[in-house]
């Protein structure tokens, strides 16, 4: 009952309000993950006003929209969220809103579906976590550029701008990724965390990635899976498996008492954050730095 009414409320809200810049001449902007809410902030810059749906350690795969973030959703001019079925408590009010004035932009749906890695948990069959490529990221910020500037055309040069500078920033950050990684062999190039956030990750580093829970945080690791995986660690030899910061580390742990128990041992490595950012006023609460912050974590327990 209470999903009917959240999603009466939007359709109510969102056929009855105007898509124009609110009274202090600013965009009113919504964001689900802080990933793209940091992406945004850096775009926008003062030009807009945010507002992010997810904090720090927040899972997008099970979040659910509450009455408070219908009223952000109502105030919003452009609604910018990841798309490809991540958020996947959310699809059914954003469908909704999709067929009023206000279209909320889902940046991973402007990406080319032929590179991306399919996916049989996920109803896009895709996997959703985009981010962790930094040409997709790219693409991103290029999208969001461009609805910013249509929206609020006085300020696309400031936008534009912005867009230059963060883009340089995010060829960086991939120039350094590359020399840190190119540190760790090859061999010892496989990433065990707690569900399969990192596939693009791997694609783009040259690691084998193997998550416990799948893509999706949504069911949870059974007897069999931990102990498979747990067979797969001691076979390959690896020294250290990693727990994510939006998923509850049980998991890992109970994968780290399974090897134990065959009479080998596996560290933790850390915690790395996957489908959140770290908490803001941080380094890691930057997509730049949680990037840098993931990849040292991984290469030194590994090393």
């Amino acid at each position: 009952m209470k999903k009917q009414i959240i999603i009466l409320l939007v359709l109510t809200a969102f056929f009855s309000c105007k898509n124009d810049i609110k009274s202090d001449g600013k965009l009113n902007i919504v964001t689900t993950t802080s990933m793209i809410t940091d992406l945004v902030e850096n775009i926008g810059g003062d030009y807009v006003n945010i507002q992010g749906l997810m904090g720090s350690g927040v899972d997008p795969h099970l979040y659910k929209a509450s009455e408070g973030d219908v009223t952000k959703l109502v105030n919003a001019n452009v609604i910018f969220y990841n798309g490809l079925h991540l958020e996947g408590k959310l699809v059914e009010v954003f469908e909704k809103m999709g067929s009023s004035t206000k279209t909320p932009i889902a940046l991973g749906e402007e990406l080319d579906k032929n590179t991306l890695i399919g996916s049989d948990y996920f109803a896009s069959n895709y996997d959703p976590h985009v981010w962790f490529d930094v040409s997709y990221f790219i693409q991103f910020a290029k999208k969001v550029t461009k609805v910013l500037s249509e929206k609020d055309p006085k300020n696309a040069e400031n936008f534009i701008k912005n867009e230059q500078q963060y883009i340089a920033k995010l060829e960086a950050l991939q120039m350094k990724l590359e020399d840190i990684i190119v540190n760790l062999p090859r061999e010892k190039r496989i990433l065990v965390t707690a569900h399969d956030a990192f596939n693009y990750f791997g694609r783009a580093y040259d690691f084998d990635v193997v998550g416990l829970q799948g893509l999706s945080t949504a069911t949870e690791a059974g007897v069999k899976d931990v102990q498979k995986l747990s067979a797969f660690i001691i076979e390959n030899k690896i020294k250290a498996i990693f727990v994510e910061s939006s998923v509850p580390k049980r998991t890992i742990e109970a994968l780290q008492a399974a090897v134990k128990s065959k009479g080998h041992e596996v560290v933790i490595g850390g915690t790395l954050y996957s489908d959140a950012l770290g908490n803001a006023g941080t380094v890691e609460g930057t997509y730049v730095g949680m990037f840098e912050y993931n990849v040292n974590t991984i290469v030194n327990a590994l090393r």
